[in-house]
């Protein structure tokens, strides 16, 4: 598919993190694919209110799980999230700083270009 790496700003996707490592692939990009029913194309730089917020809503992102390669996310750090779970918290006043460049293009289904130039790391 020639979009499928492409970013929400129409360049080419750029990698969000590989320490640590994300993405649905483990491969350090925001990118979808068959199975990925959360859709995990934002790239965000998560913080500890949003952290806090994810963990009440019943996604703890902060505590590891090395069952999983999960070593639990700290403030600062970036992460692809669910496009549908950014925009919930956006809706809320949670929302993270998000890299325009390392998300998915697929982002927009879920969310206005706006709302993430809005909430873009400076």
């Amino acid at each position: 598919m020639a979009t499928e790496r492409r970013n929400v700003i129409g360049g080419v996707l750029q990698a969000c993190s590989t320490k640590p490592m994300t993405g649905f692939f483990r491969d350090g990009c925001c990118r979808t694919g068959r199975g990925d029913v959360g859709v995990h194309v934002i790239c965000a730089s998560v913080t500890e209110e949003f952290l806090a917020w994810s963990k009440a809503r019943g996604n703890d992102l902060s505590t590891p799980r090395p069952e999983f390669d999960f070593p639990g996310l700290k403030p600062g750090d970036r992460w692809c999230l669910c496009a549908a779970r950014w925009k919930e918290a956006l809706d809320q006043g949670h929302a993270p700083a998000v890299v325009l460049e390392a998300t998915h293009e697929s982002a927009l289904e879920f969310v206005d270009l706006a709302d993430l130039r809005a909430h873009a790391m400076r």
